[in-house]
């Protein structure tokens, strides 16, 4: 009988340990599948490799649960300061760390091995993905610590995911330049207003640079208008995509910035789901604009509107 408390302690180190890899934040690989999409509508390919998908989605997941790993050891020592990361197991328990290099290690082999099964293209991205990972938490390149370059580097790891969502459907074709620049951009403008949302929350700019140095150099000002930045090039990417390839999309755009400033009023709530997008499923006023928008990019995908191609074909300006 006294084996029950033993086993029971054990338990609950281990699970200290994969806390550290934030299962809860797979949810955020979900950004491969516009890739998948957009591979599928843009090469006309009727096979589609369930394998290759489930495989290169199941590696991003264990990727990112590696580069979460790094992040909270190496992050410890600084989000003490933060009011709701300062309970973070590897903050408020003393765990080993040669255990975590351990459990960092193997989520790095299971899953750069699964993303070589699937073809080399989604290997290199996964790789790319894991790579970014150390440039974002390592010394001495620590992205995260320089004012802008940490939001740009850490939001490169969207457009890596929806590269790592296109090659899982073919390795033959690239994607649009347009579309993964505005697909980074969008990943940038979460990304400062994530940042946004966390210095309005600590509400201390001493505070906030011991947290996170980069807040040394930020204001909310600063913050705010490089998310706007931020939302203007990734519906100027996203725009040239949709003329390009698809006019029928441009009837989105109206909307597509609705939904940047739907998001930009949640980082104003106090302890806002923007910095803890694994709970954004919460808002659902969000949740319901998303499934509106969802929609209507399928209809303007499928169904042509031929009085649109006159803005195409005729010029409104003679030499």
């Amino acid at each position: 009988m006294k084996i029950y408390p033993f086993v029971r302690e054990k338990y609950s180190i281990i699970k200290m340990y994969l806390k550290c890899a934030r299962f809860d934040h797979w949810v955020k690989q979900i950004f491969i599948f516009p890739g998948i999409i957009f591979a599928l509508l843009l090469i006309d390919s009727s096979v589609i490799n369930t394998r290759s998908i489930i495989f290169g989605f199941f590696a991003t997941c264990l990727i990112a649960s590696a580069n979460y790993i790094i992040n909270e050891w190496l992050d410890a020592k600084f989000d003490k300061y933060h009011p709701t990361k300062k309970n973070r197991p590897v903050v408020s328990l003393k765990l080993k760390s040669g255990y975590i290099i351990f459990e960092y290690i193997i989520f790095s082999i299971f899953g750069l091995f699964l993303a070589w099964i699937v073809n080399g293209f989604v290997f290199i991205f996964v790789l790319a993905l894991f790579i970014m990972g150390i440039i974002y938490n390592v010394q001495p390149l620590r992205s995260k610590d320089i004012q802008y370059i940490d939001v740009l580097s850490e939001s490169i790891n969207n457009a890596l995911r929806f590269l790592i969502g296109w090659f899982t459907v073919t390795s033959v074709y690239w994607p649009p330049v347009s579309i993964v620049f505005g697909y980074w951009m969008g990943g940038a403008f979460l990304m400062a207003t994530k940042r946004f949302a966390e210095y309005r929350m600590i509400a201390n700019k001493e505070q906030a640079g011991l947290y996170r140095k980069s807040f040394k150099y930020y204001s909310e000002k600063t913050l705010l208008i490089s998310a706007f930045l931020y939302a203007l090039l990734s519906v100027f990417f996203c725009g040239i995509f949709m003329i390009k390839y698809r006019i029928e999309l441009l009837i989105a755009v109206p909307f597509l910035c609705g939904l940047f400033c739907i998001y930009l009023n949640i980082c104003y709530k106090f302890d806002s789901s923007a910095q803890k997008p694994e709970k954004l499923f919460k808002e659902k006023g969000l949740m319901a604009y998303i499934l509106f928008f969802i929609v209507l990019l399928l209809i303007l995908l499928f169904v042509p509107l031929p009085f649109l191609q006159y803005f195409l074909e005729t010029s409104f300006i003679t030499s």
